[in-house]
């Protein structure tokens, strides 16, 4: 059972990110705050949940939460500042983007800065233990696969569409025979047999 607050503080916003672990696109952050007395019988952590749930859950969250925010870093500023400070800088950018600055923070993992002098926590897996997490969760997850959806009409034969840019076999093996796209993060190692990839 999921909490809705962990401070105390009613304006408590919940921040997570999507596509950290992803071969191209990229990260996707949101922040949400929750009304008192919010509830979703289907609330979870996104990766818990089907994309038909997901997809559902966007719509409500939106319409109910005092105020929610979605940032992109693009996959080049990835590449520049690295994964764990895209993902703090989206979360950040998230939190800038709230019609209401928050009291307090929750974020999902175990890294996180200073946001202005809002005081925060960091809570390992929060977005399977706190309400605000997991809506953040499931909008950052919406609004990355919608987008590698796309983009994926722009470049059918990496599968982007299904796969969301993580490395599986096949988006791997699309990497192998037709190379990298702009798309691609290019500081990872896209093909595990190549330490340097031909660009």
């Amino acid at each position: 059972m999921l909490q809705l607050n962990y401070s105390g503080f009613s304006l408590e916003a919940g921040t997570d990110e999507a596509g950290r672990g992803c071969l191209s696109g990229p990260v996707v952050a949101a922040a949400v705050i929750l009304p008192e007395g919010f509830s979703h019988p289907f609330l979870n952590d996104s990766k818990q949940l089907s994309k038909k749930r997901r997809d559902e859950l966007r719509p409500f969250i939106e319409e109910n939460a005092i105020a929610f925010g979605v940032s992109f870093v693009w996959q080049q500023e990835v590449d520049k500042i690295n994964v764990l400070q895209a993902s703090i800088t989206g979360m950040h950018r998230s939190i800038e983007a709230l019609k209401i600055a928050p009291e307090f923070i929750i974020v999902d993992g175990n890294k996180f800065k200073n946001y202005k002098e809002i005081p925060h926590e960091t809570i390992v897996k929060g977005d399977a233990k706190f309400m605000s997490i997991a809506a953040a969760s499931v909008l950052a997850k919406t609004y990355r696969d919608e987008y590698m959806a796309k983009i994926h009409q722009e470049f059918p034969m990496y599968n982007w569409a299904k796969n969301k840019g993580y490395p599986t076999k096949e988006h791997r093996s699309a990497i192998r025979e037709f190379g990298a796209t702009d798309y691609h993060r290019k500081t990872f190692k896209l093909l595990p047999e190549q330490l340097k990839l031909k660009l």
